[in-house]
């Protein structure tokens, strides 16, 4: 029996060590568009497919909207052919690998919304055909591959292991990092059988310097899970430290300072005014939901999830306390600048970026709000936020901050100019103390 399974894997096992498999990329987004170019780099044809039609056009101008392919990087895949884009998802025949790249977000009661997940498997069931290898990259909670996937991939008539392959491997993208990107980053892989954990493992190994294959699909949905629970589980516990710390008067930053200095037990976390991204404020909730499955309840993780949450709230009170204290000025006649809207330093990407919900809540409250990004020129439209999209960066000047009761520092990027909001501020709050690592002292800084 394992020899059967070899030979009808064999096509696509041949064509993936040759690098003449024909690559699928589903989802050009900030994973997706980074995958494509990596694999197009590794010697592989590299078919990206989008819904969104404007992705499309500019990818066929040349024009990367993600920061971690440039113009030049782009084009160079493009010119020698190794790399188009289009929204015909007719050419999914045409690939021997299919990687999904999609969004798997949250519903309004944070339930896991695999709508994304499901329509692209139901697009490549349509244009499934024999020794094709399939692999999810989105998170999702254990099970979703074996249980949402493969069963509208089967009703085809064809069976995975026999022949189509099922993997997954969940992608570990860090949005303007400088130290990693897609090729540098252990992958972790695993697949639907003994065939399918190979292919995968294959594929993956010749475009990145390190697979890390894993015994089961659902240990490897878990393992990216683990990764940002961690995460999101530690930054609620500095997060709370803030608020104790401050009610204090001691500053948080000076003690974690002082606390990573210990080379061994201790790991520095940041604290800040709420979570973003696509990771970090989403994954948590969908081991939630499947722990419901098992009558397991996730009361660490639903805490922290709730302290998260509640950031911007704590920064508005920080704000409006401020404001009386130290302007003698109510929130509601207030104008308030936020300097930064991305979800972290240096990137231009806001998808659940605390800065769009402080912003919310102060539009109910505050009398005029504005917003400086050096890299968000316009609000894009957002699935919780639809309402801000629109609204425009004013330019940082001395004239434009003086306008201003208050600035609000919400993502620290390094193109803002500190000195200058240092000059000609009324008042700053600080959520991630740049005014400091930027060595500028002011009274007029409050951290929050």
């Amino acid at each position: 029996m394992a020899l059967v399974e070899q030979t009808r894997g064999a096509t696509i096992h041949s064509r993936l060590e040759s690098r003449t498999a024909t690559v699928g990329i589903i989802g050009l987004g900030y994973v997706g568009l980074p995958l494509a170019a990596v694999a197009a780099r590794a010697g592989f044809r590299v078919i990206g497919f989008d819904i969104d039609n404007s992705k499309i056009e500019r990818l066929k101008a040349g024009r990367s909207y993600i920061g971690a392919v440039t113009d030049d990087a782009l084009q160079s895949i493009s010119a020698n052919g190794s790399f188009q884009a289009t929204s015909d998802f007719a050419a999914l025949e045409e690939c021997d690998v299919i990687s999904i790249c999609v969004p798997t977000p949250l519903t309004k009661q944070r339930e896991p919304d695999l709508s994304f997940v499901e329509g692209t498997t139901r697009a490549i069931a349509a244009h499934l055909r024999k020794h094709q290898l399939v692999v999810l990259e989105s998170t999702t909670y254990p099970g979703t591959t074996d249980e949402v996937m493969k069963p509208i991939l089967e009703a085809t008539g064809y069976k995975s292991g026999r022949d189509f392959f099922l993997g997954y491997s969940p992608e570990r993208e860090d949005p303007g990092s400088i130290g990693f990107e897609t090729a540098t980053i252990p992958k972790v892989v695993a697949g639907d059988g003994p065939v399918a954990a190979k292919l995968v493992a294959l594929f993956y190994g010749a475009i990145v310097e390190k697979v890390v294959p894993v015994s089961s699909i659902k240990v490897a949905e878990v393992v990216k899970l683990t990764e940002n629970i961690f995460r999101a589980v530690n930054i609620a516990l500095v997060n709370e430290l803030k608020v104790i710390y401050s009610a204090m008067g001691i500053d948080i930053w000076e003690v974690i300072e002082a606390a990573k200095t210990k080379p061994f037990g201790y790991m520095p976390f940041y604290p800040g005014p709420g979570l973003g991204g696509h990771c970090i404020p989403i994954d948590p909730f969908y081991l939630t939901w499947k722990s419901r499955e098992f009558d397991v309840s996730t009361k660490f993780i639903e805490l922290a999830g709730e302290i998260n949450v509640s950031m911007p709230h704590y920064v508005m009170s920080k704000l409006s306390e401020a404001l009386d204290t130290q302007l003698g000025l109510p929130l509601s006649q207030a104008a308030i600048l936020i300097v930064g809207v991305a979800y972290k330093k240096n990137v231009a990407d806001v998808r659940e970026s605390p800065a769009l919900k402080l912003i919310e809540l102060l539009e109910t409250r505050a009398a005029d709000i504005a917003y400086h990004d050096p890299h968000v020129a316009r609000l894009p439209k957002t699935r919780k936020h639809p309402t801000l999209a629109g609204k425009d960066c004013i330019r940082l000047n001395r004239d434009s901050i003086a306008a201003y009761d208050a600035v609000v520092i919400v993502t620290d990027h390094d193109g803002v100019d500190y000195g200058l909001l240092a000059n000609h501020s009324r008042l700053i709050i600080d959520t991630r103390n740049a005014m400091q690592r930027n060595g500028i002292v002011c009274d007029r800084v409050v951290k929050a």
